[in-house]
């Protein structure tokens, strides 16, 4: 073959230090957008960001060459800080791990959509109850008691 062809999907959520929420309403577009920035910035595609005052998730295209621990090292510290320049009373802090989840291209449009539906299903379920929920979906083995650091 010629060329290399890929399609990289990947849904990746991470939390606030200790979930505080400490991810302002008011503010919390502008940080979607930061990060947006970042992902472009990266070579890759953002496509769809979102999520509430604990949490962040992404939906990005990655290309070949990105390396995830290294993609999303320069999304947590350039975002952060971003956040202490412009907030600095809000007191954001990422927790130090991440989820990254795998996405076909027949599932983009759903994951798209479980991210936009963030402020309704989290009147009703905690970030832990969703992260396990996702952990169990993808087959993720984990022990509980080194989940939440």
């Amino acid at each position: 073959m010629a060329g290399t062809f890929a399609q990289l999907h990947f849904h990746i959520i991470f939390s606030t230090k200790d979930r505080t929420p400490s991810i302002d309403p008011a503010w919390r577009p502008r940080l979607w957008e930061y990060l947006g920035g970042i992902v472009v910035a990266e070579g890759a595609t953002p496509l769809q960001i979102g999520g509430v005052a604990d949490h962040v998730h992404l939906l990005v295209t990655l290309r070949p060459r990105h390396h995830l621990p290294d993609f999303i090292q320069k999304l947590k510290a350039g975002s952060s800080g971003w956040v202490h320049r412009e907030f600095p009373e809000a007191g954001m802090w990422w927790q130090n791990g991440y989820g990254a989840f795998t996405v076909s291209h027949s599932g983009l449009l759903g994951v798209r959509r479980y991210i936009l539906g963030q402020e309704t299903r989290h009147k009703t379920m905690t970030f832990q109850e969703e992260f396990r929920l996702c952990l169990d979906k993808h087959g993720i083995e984990y022990d509980e008691r080194y989940l939440w650091g």
